[in-house]
């Protein structure tokens, strides 16, 4: 399986496609960091712009870890582009290179071949948010410093600089979960076409339309609401409350990996029952 898993591997990254999202990421972390080291506090202030008139801040607050959870909190929602266009292409690209049938004549199961892909398919995303946090936190941190966490949701809280790092640790696991939800969803329209547009652009639709509903804030969409996985992919940011509702973060994850499961065995077993004729 380990070798099943390195041949996949390479040719995840043998594909130019695979780089859109670290060179994406490489470029645009880097020029809003360029943009708060030169402006300093009047990008602080822009941020902070709401509460200027009401409260007084003093201290570090444009530090790495500011920077870092702004960073995440932008970017996050755009990461599942990037990640569908590897997932789609799993084994919608085999059919589309008409290689599938001569992956199945060497001595492995489908079992195995499916797998080794979906491993393959997880370490390319949490690779792809490793380098995400190495720029965005690990460099905010190098470059700004650390120091008191300001976080502003439904209220405002401020977190001391030595209970910050685990916070992102543990919200960065949680974004590996909801990064491999929507993998696991590509991956999984992947096995019913012949193409990898159409799982790309079929996985950006559903997230869409789900987050549509998850966000409208309408009763008759209550009963719903928990069914959706969109629902939880933004849960990360339960790590930066204070104290964390781990219950509730908890549960949230649970559902995480239960489409995660869910939509790898429906994938298994369709490509288990599935005539190859190409």
């Amino acid at each position: 399986m380990t070798r099943l898993v390195g041949i996949e591997l390479f040719k995840i990254f043998h594909k130019w496609r695979t780089y859109i999202g670290f060179i994406a990421i490489g470029l645009l972390v880097p020029l809003i960091q360029i943009a708060a080291w030169y402006e300093g506090s009047d990008f602080l202030n822009m941020a902070l712009s709401s509460l200027k008139e009401q409260f007084i801040f003093t201290g570090n607050l444009l530090n790495g870890y500011f920077l870092g959870r702004l960073l995440l909190n932008s970017l996050f929602v755009h990461i599942p582009f990037l990640i569908v266009l590897v997932g789609g292409d799993l084994l919608a690209g085999e059919a589309t290179a008409g290689t599938i049938r001569m992956i199945l004549s060497r001595p492995v199961s489908r079992f195995q071949i499916i797998s080794a892909k979906f491993i393959a398919g997880l370490i390319y995303t949490f690779l792809l948010l490793l380098w995400l946090a190495l720029l965005s936190l690990g460099v905010s941190v190098l470059a700004f410093g650390t120091g008191e966490l300001i976080v502003i949701r439904n209220q405002i809280l401020i977190l001391a600089a030595n209970d910050v790092l685990w916070r992102f640790l543990l919200a960065y696991g949680f974004a590996f979960l909801s990064m491999a939800t929507v993998l696991s969803l590509s991956f999984f329209f992947s096995s019913l076409v012949q193409n990898a547009i159409g799982p790309i652009v079929g996985t950006l639709a559903v997230i869409i339309i789900f987050s549509i509903i998850s966000a409208l804030p309408m009763h008759a969409l209550e009963i719903v609401k928990p069914f959706l996985f969109t629902s939880y992919l933004d849960k990360w940011t339960e790590f930066m409350n204070n104290p964390v509702n781990l219950p509730a973060t908890l549960q949230s994850a649970t559902i995480l990996i239960i489409h995660i499961v869910a939509f790898y065995l429906a994938t298994l077993f369709l490509f288990r029952r599935k005539d190859i004729l190409s």
